[in-house]
């Protein structure tokens, strides 16, 4: 099941495609769902859960709880949409596009890719791109 929370003036256009995506993305790695809980939010919501939690003191754009149990996918994913439209202005992407990069950066690392090293972030980056190119919309 994959759930989508929206705390500020937000909304995915069509829920049906994202799930259809993030399903065969996990398929894709051997993985199933057991629970997702994407979590749109702000920049300030986003900063005190990373102060509170985390003991961070600065802005992402994703959060994410783990959740996960064997190859059972399982977790909470926090986005900052304040970030996602500076990291689209920043990187020259649309912002569909950085909010897919994100979206399924957090179910990465659910599923075990780091981006803590140099190497590991190549293969995160490299694992985004070939993800993204599974979403599709059926016209």
């Amino acid at each position: 099941m994959i759930n989508y929370n929206y705390l500020l003036d937000f909304k995915l256009q069509t829920e049906s495609n994202y799930d259809l995506w993030i399903i065969e993305t996990c398929d894709t790695e051997g993985f199933s769902i057991l629970e997702l809980n994407y979590i749109f939010c702000d920049d300030d919501y986003l900063l005190k859960i990373n102060q509170d939690y985390l003991q961070h003191d600065y802005l992402t754009d994703i959060i994410t709880f783990d959740y996960v149990s064997g190859k059972n996918v399982s977790g909470d994913l926090y986005i900052s949409i304040d970030r996602l439209k500076e990291n689209a202005k920043e990187f020259n992407v649309s912002f569909e596009n950085e909010l897919k990069r994100v979206m399924v950066h957090g179910v990465l690392h659910l599923m075990g890719y780091s981006d803590k090293t140099e190497t590991a972030t190549v293969e995160m980056r490299a694992k985004e791109e070939e993800k993204i190119k599974l979403f599709h919309v059926e016209q």
